[in-house]
């Protein structure tokens, strides 16, 4: 039985093998937005020393929320971002670029 050497690539070359899968432009493009906002708020809530958790307590939820928008897994609701805002004692700003 013939075994298999593992090739690991670094994160530009994985990059842009997967840039060269059919429909992956597209979906990434669907998905930008929510991964801008995650890397920002977890960047904010380190920035801060806060844990998931603490965050979640401050917005009376659970810690798996915090976890599931950190991760782009669902799309926060205006309201949740301005809440989470307050928290990270931050300002919100939403707009269009023509």
């Amino acid at each position: 039985m013939k075994t298999k050497t593992l090739q690991y690539l670094d994160w530009e070359d994985y990059r842009k093998e997967l840039l060269q899968k059919p429909g992956f432009k597209e979906a990434l493009k669907e998905t930008e937005l929510e991964y801008q906002l995650a890397r920002v708020i977890i960047e904010a809530r380190v920035k801060k020393g806060l844990t998931q958790g603490d965050i979640a307590k401050a917005l009376h939820t659970t810690q798996s929320v915090i976890s599931r928008f950190e991760n782009a897994k669902t799309t926060p609701s205006l309201s949740f971002l301005k809440r989470l805002a307050s928290v990270l004692d931050a300002s919100l700003q939403v707009q269009f670029k023509f």
